[in-house]
């Protein structure tokens, strides 16, 4: 049986890496890496390091795939969405049976956790129902949301508060129901713009991690449109963004007491 590791690598800082991912990146035989193109070759990039600095001396391979593009112009998201996770996993899965024997582990680096928001797992699956045996194994990491209020030194959660993680596409739609504290991911349509009526602070970031680290927090309405210029300049100038975002409104008052 082939042997696949799922790593995750942090949200852009080398040293997010885990003891636990260390060691799985020495294990590894053969790297597969999907290639996003010229413009994403900083991400490529950062996981070339992570190996020079943690696997040096492992007689690795890395192995490059072309990443197929995404219909990102439908309205019909899901189905686009699957359309494009069934051609990655195609890749993947020529990647893996051309690349590695049996009985040879080989492993793919994500950014961020393998959990969460990332196709990973899913085409994975998609290859082992397809009848090629895998033996998959996932080393979390440290996910953008963790590395988002950790570097704005706030707390994920209010005390005894629900916190939700969502789409900037879903929260385009309504902000959630019961929930005083949102943490939005996957937003390329600012959706924190449709809810500046909201008495609420907002923790943003993009590149988190990173040399290009950009931070702004402070009342909704008065930073968002800041955080639509910092975000508009910044993709223009690098030609890709990653950002991720905390929505906090005040906690409603115990009951009982007065609001």
């Amino acid at each position: 049986m082939r042997r696949i590791l799922v790593i995750g690598i942090g949200a852009g800082d080398p040293e997010h890496i885990t003891m636990q991912a260390v060691t799985a990146l020495r294990a590894v035989d053969v790297f597969f890496v999907l290639d996003k193109g010229e413009v994403k070759q900083e991400l490529v990039d950062l996981r070339q390091e992570i190996l020079r600095r943690y696997a040096p001396d492992s007689g690795y391979r890395v192995v490059y795939g072309r990443d197929p593009d995404r219909d990102r112009t439908t309205d019909a998201y899901v189905q686009a969405v699957d359309d494009w996770r069934k051609r990655r996993a195609d890749v993947c899965q020529e990647m893996i049976s051309t690349e590695l024997a049996d009985g040879q582990t080989g492993a793919f680096l994500v950014w961020g956790d393998p959990t969460l928001y990332d196709s990973t797992l899913a085409i994975l699956d998609d290859i082992a129902a397809r009848g090629f045996e895998l033996g998959i194994e996932v080393i979390p990491g440290i996910s953008s949301v963790s590395a988002l209020v950790a570097r704005h030194r706030v707390p994920l959660n209010q005390v005894g508060r629900p916190v939700q993680i969502t789409t900037g596409r879903r929260l385009s739609e309504q902000w959630p129901d019961d929930v005083d504290d949102v943490v939005v991911m996957l937003d390329a349509r600012t959706a924190f713009t449709e809810h500046v009526s909201q008495d609420a602070e907002i923790y943003w970031g993009a590149y988190i991690g990173t040399p290009d680290e950009i931070l702004i927090s402070g009342k909704l309405s008065e930073v968002a449109g800041e955080i639509v210029s910092a975000r508009a300049e910044a993709r223009e100038r690098k030609g890709w963004i990653m950002d991720t975002y905390l929505l906090r409104r005040g906690a409603p008052p115990a009951s009982g007491e007065a609001p």
